[in-house]
């Protein structure tokens, strides 16, 4: 039988660490990649019985190839605190590796729930974001800040699952909120390393063409208000990104740094 390690990486992740961590139980080994969480996320990590390693955060590309070289086996799966392994997927997992007509990667689904509903639009379904298992060596990530790249180092085609798994992108409207504002700093910063001039117009039909393209061409205006939410979120963390962006290249990324009227 072959062997398996997961991943997960978190970051103040106390209320939704462990039902990620049961949901891979079975797993061979379980190592959580924490980036020093100032809640018990740790705590709760070595009390489930996973492998808790301190990896300083330098952008989410380089945490999971700390993360990956942090594991033990030859096959590795790759979770995230909001997702949960379902029976179905992992008996697909076991399956694979077992195989030995098995490939070097494999996409799965993930069925996203947001205020109860499944969101079947928007790009939410089968949400397809990254290998989630594959061979060791068979992954590199970009050293981006978010968003990250990845090559897949094989000579065979990627797989794709059956099997889905689930996530919850988001526990409460706070954390749309939180996301959106700690995504669009992390996404301006990304920009400007790649040399990208922005402007506020840019940022606001950026974020306009977010919003709408999310609500409307992708259907999100299906899953209710749900898919409402969504839309207005990603259009307000895509404008705040280029606006971020744009007011960092003008010095301006702190107002108080600005000279006010003595009069």
């Amino acid at each position: 039988m072959e062997k398996i390690s997961v991943y997960i990486i978190a970051y103040n992740e106390a209320d939704k660490i462990k039902d990620a961590l049961e949901s891979v139980a079975w797993a061979d080994e379980v190592v959580v990649a924490d980036s020093f969480s100032e809640d018990d996320t740790a705590k709760i990590a070595e009390k489930c019985g996973a492998r808790v390693v301190q990896i300083p955060f330098n952008g989410f590309g380089q945490l999971r190839n700390d993360a990956i070289s942090s594991c033990s086996h030859d096959w590795i799966f790759s979770l995230d605190s909001d997702e949960r392994c379902t029976p179905a997927a992992r008996a697909e997992i076991l399956k694979i590796i077992n195989s030995e007509d098995s490939l070097d990667a494999y996409y799965v689904p993930r069925r996203n729930y947001f205020m109860g509903k499944w969101l079947r639009h928007a790009g939410f379904y089968p949400d397809y974001r990254q290998p989630q298992l594959f061979r060791k060596g068979a992954m590199v990530f970009k050293p981006d800040a978010v968003h990250e790249r990845y090559e897949v180092v094989s000579g065979k085609p990627c797989g794709y699952f059956k099997a889905s798994i689930n996530q919850v992108p988001f526990k409460n409207l706070e954390e749309v909120v939180h996301k959106a504002n700690r995504y669009s700093t992390l996404g301006a910063d990304k920009l400007i390393d790649a040399g990208k001039k922005s402007s506020m117009f840019k940022a606001l039909s950026h974020g306009l063409w977010a919003g709408f393209s999310m609500y409307i061409l992708k259907l999100g205006c299906l899953d209710g208000w749900a898919g409402f939410i969504i839309a207005v979120a990603n259009f307000e963390g895509t404008f705040y990104k280029y606006a971020k962006c744009h007011l960092k290249q003008q010095g301006m990324e702190s107002f108080l740094k600005i000279r006010l009227p003595e009069d």
